[in-house]
């Protein structure tokens, strides 16, 4: 006799952009708001560091389809830099390492070496990231004294500001030398690294003491909700409350082009078929609709038709 899986959550679609809070891992604000919405299906664009706070988009449902598009995007960061003392993490969290004089470091000195970090650039990820070596990430390799040779891989720093530059005579762990930094970059990225290199630049070492991230591609902070506030809508109007903090799936990729297609054309994309519709781009991705119903991503083909890439089940 068989039996229908039993479901283990409800069936929802959307992407919740949380406001991560500090000290926690972004798997464990996934399962909270997971447990929260008590969605069956769920998964994180791309991890934060659990010193980091700010925008966490979560995917739910269907839009788990397309969290490869929110980590591959852009990102925005405000980062808080201390100088004059190096750790094994590159920020706060971590061992020290080494400490130096900060006695030799100016704006100017500060302002000139950043200009190397600007642009298309090779960055060493730290060992203290989740990517894999041999299949085990390097930070539990880290965590047991190992040290793997990684390569340098290219990112690119679309802009990088300098917004504040303090200079204290007390080097205690909440003072010193700090540098306030906004920085616009591509996916891979590491913060944590450009304070590191950025340190050893000046002679003096650096490590990050905050950061925020301000934006994952098209969304931004004014738009995140923190866990607390999920938590009190919910006590106060239930699933239903809540529901409205869920945004739809498609604007992760509004900048695509958007193609309408009448339902029976719609019909054959979701068959897998490429077809052939007016006013089409040339080239690239694009986001489809059955009518006004987004079904997912589809593809250009060098012949003019567009063919499905990822779609969606239909009924989201």
């Amino acid at each position: 006799m068989t039996q229908r899986r039993r479901q283990r959550g409800r069936d929802i679609t959307g992407i919740i952009v949380l406001d991560k809070a500090k000290g926690a891992s972004s798997n464990a604000c996934l399962q909270e708001v997971k447990r929260l919405f008590q969605a069956e299906k769920a998964g994180h664009t791309g991890a934060l560091d659990p010193l980091a706070t700010g925008v966490l988009p979560l995917c739910f449902g269907e839009a788990t389809k397309i969290s490869q598009f929110l980590l591959d995007s852009d990102k925005r960061y405000r980062t808080r830099v201390k100088l004059g003392v190096r750790t094994d993490t590159a920020d706060s969290e971590g061992a020290v390492i080494s400490e130096r004089s900060v006695a030799e470091v100016t704006r100017e000195r500060v302002l000139e070496e950043l200009e190397q970090f600007r642009g298309d650039i090779k960055q060493t990820p730290p060992m203290y990231s989740a990517l894999k070596h041999k299949g085990t990430p390097l930070y539990k390799l880290a965590r047991a004294g190992q040290e793997v040779e990684r390569q340098a891989r290219p990112v690119t720093i679309y802009a990088l500001e300098l917004l504040s530059y303090t200079q204290n005579d007390t080097e205690s762990d909440d003072e010193g030398t700090t540098l306030e930094l906004e920085i616009f970059c591509s996916k891979g990225t590491y913060v944590r690294s450009i304070a590191d290199d950025l340190g050893e630049a000046l002679g003096c070492g650096a490590h990050v003491t905050e950061l925020r991230r301000l934006q994952a591609g098209a969304f931004g902070v004014s738009q995140c909700v923190s866990i607390e506030r999920l938590r009190e809508v919910k006590d106060a109007g239930g699933l239903e409350a809540i529901d409205q903090f869920l945004v739809p799936a498609d604007e992760a990729v509004a900048e695509l082009p958007r193609v309408v297609l009448p339902s029976e054309t719609a019909d054959y994309v979701k068959q897998g078929q490429a077809v052939l519709v007016r006013h089409l781009p040339d080239s690239g991705l694009v986001r489809l609709y059955d009518e006004d119903e987004f079904i997912g991503i589809g593809i250009m083909l060098d012949d003019g038709r567009v063919a499905p890439r990822r779609l969606f089940a239909t009924g989201h």
